[in-house]
């Protein structure tokens, strides 16, 4: 316990996995805390101060599973192994401990195990550095340690928050005096991914020495970054150095980003677009979700990443769009190249995990299945005639791919190897003259015992006898009980020692059986010794071409993003955008690609729409188009899907539309649907209130901005008011494309002294007193908002939606001028009594059939009416 609580002492923060034996056991709090995460048993095992010590224990082989719970309840682990073999302790001491060490800190953001990653999502781990200078100014480093992708970004305080929603890590390191100052800026961190850690990390003079030392000689120049850089990257190398307790970062030289290089989304924009995932946390139904369809984990990571930060550069964003084009326009082609990628391994996450030497044979079969994918891929790519510079820079990385080093490791290691290179087993048979050799002797050895058991069989004349093994006895003469006296006599007993006793058999060794044991874990022992040897050589051939497989690897996962693109815009209907530096956003025929395919797949299709907000700086910006109609009419789809075809457009990808052209969108806003934060006080109207802020002081003239329902939290005139100043501040100051949705029917008036905001609505049509929604967007405006015919088809009950034609017919005369009474004449509600004391109607039968409606009725539900019928007609007849 002693050396428990020292090693405990140097990691706090972290539960204890305690090596002992084949378990890992856990003590103390420790152990409350894990039997409670993982259901496991707690029990006790001695006392410390005179009070029982809780354990609980999990075993090593299993350790992954545990594990991989443990982290994703929010716990990091410190995993204590014993450092050296028991029987050098015992030759101290029979009371000498095992010598014992942490070898590695498990956390969220520092994991490389496939079964504990997303195989299709980034691992990120952040830090987010503050240096004051008079004002403060802020950096954000982060790496996904499965891959070594490293980045880092100077940021100012006001865009900390959506840079951290982009990228969305695991787990984000600050100082307490960051989160304070941040606090009182009022920029909120994600609390679960929050760990405050001690201000000496961000030292940005320490860090140039960390950031030097941590990559290869002369790779990366600390003095290119900024000293906020600095800081987060020093705390960053930092906390990675730890948790890998002295094995070498398999960090890439970190990217320095801008935040104007890429369209800015805010968190509550994400949120409300459903990029990345839905806002009940799936990937199903999100945009991502849709588009994916590439056939690699790496693919979909790249293609996510591109997704959450879409370019602002048209070259760029063209670059990207004609690799799209050149696969488009060679579908054959494009499906051989997306069935070779379907069996490319993940190789980043390969490399990583043999560089920080938890890697196996696994790792160098899918490293070298990988180069070999590669170059055939390279040979599909040169038939593509006249291909863009994109493409044939993935083409020149995938050719210069290490095709003798996959040669070697093809001809080294056994298709199906196992996990762990301790195991061995994994080189082919051929590959290594003496391994082969030690191999025959061991196989040769388990014939000399076969003939040695029979042999022994004839001598005893005892048919049952079995020569076995096991961990504890080695190899052994095993005869039922009854024959064993018969080994302990002469002649026998001078050959059979005694060495068990059963209660149904009896257990002997021979001194030729010692001999061809010692002789058997001898060519076990060298064999093992000579495939560890050749693991350790392929290992350090493959860490010696890491930078070409990287580039391999990146050209891979570029390819599979750019031939899933093109696979999505041939099976999807998707059209190429024009992208520019203009203000234009025109779109023609444009669709929501996540609703289209849900309707598709109940057979129904998609209503397409235009939208034109195109300006120019001459005539002081984009237009603002005004959108009025009811509920349920499609306003919110055309609203979403105009914000997506951007992104998507900028992403580099085909858009939902049969024409797009679009200048260059700095940042996209949405405002869509009502949301509360109660946990920090705010109510649906202040959220609002504050998201609509961000917009009004941030939104520029080339920014997208999606409102809905502004001002509708608050009393009818109060909302009002706020709504007609919000669209008078995006067009006279901003001068941003904007889509305003509102029931506010008094804003339409605006058009009328605004010269860029025009009116549209979503067309309806009525048939017998029931609405029809078309979802198509036309010019005008809406004279009223349906809201009651909404409300019958939710099912609100016939009383209530008499009521409220009642109410509406009154207020709709008072607000035209008409003479009529006031409210407080209006009749009180007609309160229905509970079904036993309701008056008895004069004809109950007429009653009933009037308030049915046929079309909404379920077949139970008008079984049950027709059951009901029969028994009032019945009634009656008795009466």
């Amino acid at each position: 316990m002693a050396q428990y609580f020292e090693i405990k002492a140097i990691n706090p923060g972290y539960l204890l996995f305690y090596r002992m034996g084949d378990f890992y056991e856990l003590f103390f709090e420790d152990a409350e805390i894990a039997s409670q995460a993982l259901g496991i048993v707690l029990t006790k095992r001695g006392k410390h101060l005179g009070e029982d010590i809780q354990m609980c224990g999990v075993p090593v082989h299993a350790a992954q599973d545990y594990l991989k719970k443990l982290i994703a309840l929010g716990h990091r682990v410190a995993v204590c192994e014993q450092v050296e073999d028991p029987a050098e302790a015992k030759k101290r001491g029979s009371k000498s401990v095992v010598k014992r060490d942490v070898v590695r800190l498990v956390t969220a953001g520092t994991l490389t195990e496939d079964d504990l990653l997303p195989a299709r999502a980034s691992n990120y781990l952040a830090a987010l550095a503050m240096i004051r200078h008079g004002e403060a100014d802020y950096a954000l480093a982060w790496t996904d340690v499965s891959t070594g992708e490293t980045a880092v970004i100077d940021l100012p305080a006001g865009v900390v928050a959506d840079e951290l929603a982009r990228i969305d890590p695991v787990e984000l390191l600050a100082s307490e005096a960051t989160i304070l100052a941040l606090g009182q800026a009022h920029v909120t961190l994600p609390a679960g991914a929050l760990v405050k850690v001690d201000p000496d990390l961000f030292d940005s003079e320490k860090a140039a020495e960390r950031i030097t030392s941590s990559f290869e000689a002369g790779a990366v120049d600390p003095s290119a970054y900024s000293r906020p850089s600095r800081a987060a990257l020093g705390a960053l190398l930092a906390y990675v150095l730890e948790s890998q307790k002295g094995q070498a970062l398999a960090l890439r030289p970190p990217a320095a980003e801008r935040v104007s290089a890429h369209m800015a989304i805010d968190q509550a924009t994400r949120a409300s677009l459903e990029l990345l995932e839905t806002q009940r946390g799936g990937r199903k139904g999100s945009l991502l979700g849709e588009i994916d369809l590439c056939v690699t984990p790496p693919g979909s990571r790249l293609l996510a990443r591109r997704l959450a930060a879409p370019l602002c550069e048209p070259q760029a964003i063209n670059a990207r769009l004609d690799c799209v084009t050149a696969l488009l326009e060679e579908p054959v082609l494009n499906e051989r190249l997306r069935t070779g990628l379907k069996s490319v391994p993940d190789l980043t996450r390969a490399l990583t995990r043999l560089a920080l030497d938890r890697g196996g044979p696994r790792d160098l079969n899918a490293i070298g299945a990988a180069i070999g994918q590669a170059g055939d891929l390279a040979v599909r790519l040169a038939a593509l005639d006249e291909a863009p510079a994109g493409l044939l820079a993935i083409a020149k990385a995938l050719e210069d791919a290490p095709q003798g080093l996959a040669a070697d490791l093809r001809s080294a290691i056994e298709d199906e190897p196992p996990l762990l290179a301790r195991d061995g087993g994994f080189v082919r048979r051929g590959y290594d003259n003496g391994l082969d050799a030690e191999r025959a002797l061991a196989s040769e050895t388990r014939e000399v015992v076969a003939a040695l058991q029979a042999r022994l069989i004839e001598e005893t004349d005892v048919k049952s006898l079995k020569i076995r093994h096991n961990g504890v006895l080695g190899y052994f003469v095993e005869v039922p009980a009854a024959h064993g006296g018969r080994l302990l006599e002469d002649p026998h007993r001078a050959q059979f020692i005694h060495r068990q006793t059963l209660a149904n058999a009896m257990r002997f060794t021979t001194g030729e059986l010692a001999d061809l044991e010692g002789r058997i874990a001898r060519a076990h022992e060298a064999s093992l010794e000579i495939e560890t040897r050749t693991f350790a050589r392929l290992r350090e051939a493959v860490l010696g071409r890491t930078e070409l497989l990287r580039a391999t690897a990146d050209a891979l996962a570029e390819l599979d993003v750019h031939a899933g693109l093109a696979h999505l815009a041939a099976t999807r209907n998707f059209s190429r955008p024009m992208i520019d530096n203009s203000l234009a956003f025109e779109i023609e025929a444009g669709r929501h690609p996540v609703v289209e395919a849900m309707v598709a797949g109940e057979g129904q299709s998609f209503v397409a729409n235009e939208a034109d907000l195109s300006g120019s700086d001459a005539q002081g910006g984009g237009k603002l188009w005004l959108v009025t109609g009811p509920n349920m009419g499609g306003k919110s789809t055309f609203l979403r899907q105009n914000a997506l075809i951007a992104i998507l457009a900028q992403t580099g990808s085909y858009v939902p539309a049969a024409r797009a052209h679009m200048g260059i969108v700095d940042r996209v806003f949405s405002r869509v649907g009502a949301s509360d934060d109660i946990a920090h006080g705010r109510s649906t109207f202040m959220v609002e209130m504050v998201e609509t802020a961000a917009i009004l002081n941030r939104a520029t003239r080339r920014s997208l901005v999606i409102l809905d329902e502004i001002g509708r939290g608050t009393a009818t005139f109060d909302g009002l008011s706020i709504a007609w100043a919000t669209v008078e501040a995006l067009h006279e100051t901003t001068g941003c494309r904007a889509l305003f949705a509102t029931h506010f029917h008094e804003l339409t008036a605006l058009s009328k002294t605004l010269s860029r905001v025009s009116n549209h609505t979503m067309k309806v049509r009525e048939w017998e007193g029931d609405v029809v929604f078309l979802h198509e967007v036309a010019e005008g405006a809406a004279d009223r908002s349906y809201g009651i015919q909404v409300a019958k088809l939710a099912g609100l009950p016939e009383p209530v939606l008499r009521r409220a034609r009642q109410v509406l017919t009154l207020l709709e005369a008072r607000s035209s001028g008409a003479p009529t009474q006031v409210l407080d004449d209006l009749p009180l509600f007609a309160h229905q009594p509970p079904q036993e004391t309701r008056a008895v109607s004069a004809d109950p039968l007429n009653d009933m059939l009037d308030q049915l409606r046929p079309d909404e009725l379920t077949p139970r539900q008008a079984i049950d009416i027709i059951y009901e019928l029969k028994k009032i007609r019945d009634a009656a007849r008795r009466s």
